[in-house]
């Protein structure tokens, strides 16, 4: 059997390893038109940064290290420029003599990856306009920075890879802009938990705009200034172009392979194509959504490896399958961590589910323990109870609770479910009641046991358009007089049991405290006395404070 894989780092690199583990007389051979065949992505900020000191540490394994260890043949500088299904075999281009030649096949693995995607904006093509995607892209702009020394960088975007590079290069004692045309950064949350890494940003010293986008970089031979389309003009010694990625799949277009809703190649669970004996994988496949079965596009080195394992397995007789994502991602913004998985709030309601969220402050750890609060999104399906999706913004333990929701995501968990896990405990590492139980239980308790909760936009927006809303503070008096909610009535929980006979049971009541545990009592207390529409502010008067203060910000910036 002779297995051709086009293209390398992660899928390409695990279906070889795979498929020789399987087959130990296959003859395997990759082809890359790169010239580093298995390396970090994910890492290439922090080299331009300081925390990767080395190209070596981000590139581990040569194509001769793979000869050694897995006797596959790697051909780097070799760009697969064609596939003939009929005849089965491939037409190479070796990059360096430009000489071409075929390439015979009895199983294709097409690992083509992703390109970044380069916005149409005048003067893109100048050299000090960067886009991050492979070891030497980042190569060139470490050594711009170095050699160069520019002072102020303009970064086009606010996903995963803007916001690492805006640490790394603000690290480096650049000043740093982060333009994003979305209402928000990290469009990947809901805006209710992206404010808070906006705040970050701007604690670190990042200016970030918003609702705003490049339409020009001006300047002779390099750029200096960016004219966003609001006609303000960013000063800039560099750009980064963050912008996302798009499936590379013109030569599986070009040969027929059919593609899917997404754009990249349709594949079924064994990563096979819509042609026999032709396999893909990684950041040029089609993936699917283990919530709603429907096609997904997620590209990470995570999910890349776990298809290049099966396409390899597939290939050479085994019988893994992919059995889809949630979509889950993590990335350091400075002093805070920030974690996603399965569906935001916009994206459920979207999908028609009735939907149920709690924002759960709690920290990661005891205080004694010097532990840091945590800001948990919780997102779930009133009606069967499934858990949809989860959002966490803190300092420590994010990735360790978000871990826990996407395994139990992955076995269908419901709110319920999540309060019996026996987790870890031990005061070094977690509270009694870990904030992934307290999680479940806000929830269970919302949906299935009449403790409703509301959001702070929510309640806002009722009190904007005139809603009768008795709102209690539930907090001591000195709370308080510090600030309160717009309208608020300062009932202390021990006083409510006897101030509950002055209120009317037939009017819609929101209970608050600062977190959400004694708004919860006071909830009870006055649900317990027959009271009929009782909410609790859904994280408490943390969470309406800071979406105040968010708004607020959000007005000053368009004066």
């Amino acid at each position: 059997m002779k297995i051709i894989i086009i293209g390398g780092v992660a899928a390409g690199t695990s279906a070889a390893a795979k498929a020789r583990r399987n087959n130990e007389t296959a003859e395997i051979k990759i082809f890359d038109q790169d010239e580093d065949m298995s390396y970090s992505v994910c890492g290439l900020p922090y080299y331009i940064g300081t925390e990767v000191k080395t190209r070596e540490e981000l590139v581990p394994r040569d194509a001769a290290f793979f000869k050694k260890k897995y006797n596959v043949d790697v051909y780097m500088g070799h760009q697969a420029v064609a596939i003939d299904i009929a005849r089965k075999v491939i037409t190479v281009k070796n990059l360096r003599s430009q000489e071409q030649f075929e390439e015979a096949y009895d199983r294709l693995i097409l690992a083509t990856g992703a390109s970044v995607r380069i916005p149409s904006i005048p003067g893109i093509e100048k050299e000090n306009v960067f886009s991050l995607r492979n070891v030497r892209s980042a190569d060139r702009i470490r050594a711009y920075v170095l050699e160069q020394q520019p002072q102020r960088a303009v970064v086009i975007g606010s996903g995963f890879i803007g916001l690492e590079v805006a640490e790394n290069l603000k690290g480096r004692g650049l000043e740093v802009t982060v333009v994003e045309m979305a209402s928000q950064v990290m469009p990947a949350l809901d805006a209710d938990m992206a404010m808070y890494v906006e705040t970050e940003l701007r604690k670190q010293g990042v200016s970030v705009i918003t609702d705003d986008s490049a339409v020009c970089f001006e300047g002779k031979d390099r750029v200096e200034q960016v004219l966003l389309k609001s006609g303000k003009k960013v000063a800039a010694d560099m750009v980064i172009v963050a912008a996302g990625v798009q499936p590379k799949v013109s030569l599986a277009q070009q040969a027929g392979i059919a593609l899917g809703v997404t754009g990249a190649i349709k594949v079924n669970t064994k990563m096979q194509t819509s042609v026999p004996d032709v396999y893909a994988c990684g950041d040029c496949a089609e993936g699917f959504s283990l919530l709603t079965q429907a096609p997904l596009y997620r590209p990470m080195g995570s999910t890349a490896n776990k298809m290049g394992r099966i396409a390899g397995d597939q290939a050479t007789g085994g019988t893994l399958e992919f059995r889809g994502v949630l979509g889950t991602g993590i990335v350091k913004v400075f002093d805070l961590t920030v974690a996603h998985t399965g569906m935001s709030e916009q994206q459920a309601r979207k999908e028609g589910y009735a939907v149920v969220v709690c924002h759960n402050i709690k920290p990661d750890k005891p205080e004694y323990f010097h532990g840091q609060e945590m800001v948990i999104k919780g997102i779930a399906d009133e009606k069967t109870g499934r858990l949809l999706g989860g959002q966490i913004v803190g300092k420590n333990g994010v990735d360790k609770r978000m871990d826990v929701f996407v395994t139990a995501m992955n076995f269908g968990a419901h709110v319920e479910d999540l309060f019996h896990l026996d987790l870890a405990y031990a005061p070094p590492f977690s509270t009694t009641k870990d904030p992934v139980l307290y999680t479940g239980m806000i929830l269970d308790n919302a949906i299935s046991r009449g403790r409703k909760l509301i959001t702070s936009e929510e309640l806002m927006r009722k009190q904007q358009c005139g809603a009768e809303v008795i709102v209690i503070d539930a907090r001591v008096a000195g709370q308080y007089e510090k600030d309160h909610v717009q309208e608020a009535l300062n009932i202390p929980q021990e006083k409510l049991r006897e101030a509950a006979e002055a209120l009317d049971k037939t009017k819609l009541i929101v209970t608050y405290c600062n977190k959400g545990v004694t708004g919860n009592a006071a909830q009870n207390i006055l649900l317990n006395r027959g009271f009929e529409q009782v909410y609790n502010l859904s994280g408490g008067h943390k969470q309406y404070q800071k979406v105040q203060q968010h708004l607020s910000q959000r007005e000053e910036q368009k004066k």
